[in-house]
């Protein structure tokens, strides 16, 4: 098994139920991951240099994975630290917990 089929495991395996289009939150996944914050304010990937996180990117994956659940994007509430209120979201890839088999 390449290294390419284990992560794709691992997220067919924490994706929610109500998904209906598991390639489209496969990838928005991905996009969501390479746009994570630089711990500086900032997003991480160099297509976005300078830009505030969350970056345009990041916020398209967001509404990408609402779609592939069947819905339409809500409109985004914000925390009171300034960051996204999307708890049925998954955290990026940094800041997630993955137990050992």
């Amino acid at each position: 098994m390449s290294d390419n089929d284990d992560v794709r495991s691992e997220r067919d395996a924490d994706r929610p139920d109500e998904v209906t289009d598991p390639l489209l939150w496969r990838r928005a996944l991905e996009v969501a991951d390479a746009h994570e914050p630089d711990g500086e304010g900032g997003c991480r990937n160099l297509l976005c240099a300078g830009q505030p996180w969350p970056c345009p990117a990041w916020n398209s994956a967001q509404h990408a994975l609402r779609v592939a659940r069947g819905g339409r994007a809500p409109a985004t509430r914000f925390t009171q630290a300034g960051g996204p209120d999307l708890p049925s979201v998954p955290a990026p890839r940094s800041q997630r917990v993955t137990q050992a088999a």
